[in-house]
């Protein structure tokens, strides 16, 4: 049982380190330090590597339609009970861009629970969503399917802001 556990803390931790490093590569570049920030990258690919590896062996990874169950219930969960309660406690603290953080964040996420809700239907059909330009808010992480809207329902962001995923 120990090892599933440790599974656990070594898929999360390799994860953030992802997400981690990811950061400080932009901010790299921004200072114009661009071989440190290829470094960075560099290894939050190795840690997406370790990541995978253990979630593989979690038997995280499962059929299309289970992985969009699972993600959808990981949305939902985000949306419905974690960042109310953090956007609460951060508005209480008159922590305003913890708050906004958090805000943008639980809009996005019901956002993709519904995009995933989506995507089951299909799944379960047996076949692939129809093929649309994907488009993502690079501040709030909406994500818009087909069209873009004037502005992003979630942070206001304007159009031309928002970047096609390939």
């Amino acid at each position: 049982m120990a090892t599933k556990e440790n599974l656990k803390e070594a898929f999360a931790g390799e994860s953030q380190a992802n997400r981690m490093y990811l950061a400080f590569a932009k901010k790299a570049d921004a200072e114009g330090l661009s071989q440190i920030a290829r470094l960075f990258r560099a290894t939050a690919e190795a840690e997406t590597i370790h990541a995978h590896a253990h979630f593989r062996v979690m038997g995280g990874i499962k059929s299309t339609a289970d992985n969009l169950k699972a993600a959808a219930q990981g949305e939902a969960h985000e949306f419905q009970s974690m960042y109310p309660g953090f956007l609460e406690e951060a508005e209480t603290e008159g922590n305003k861009p913890a708050a906004a953080s958090f805000r943008y964040a639980m809009g996005a996420e019901r956002v993709h629970h519904g995009l995933y809700q989506e995507a089951l239907k299909s799944a379960e059909a047996g076949r692939d969503m129809e093929s649309k330009a994907v488009y993502l808010c690079p501040f709030c992480g909406d994500v818009e399917i087909g069209e873009v809207p004037e502005n992003c329902p979630v942070c206001g962001a304007p159009r031309e802001k928002f970047i096609e995923v390939k």
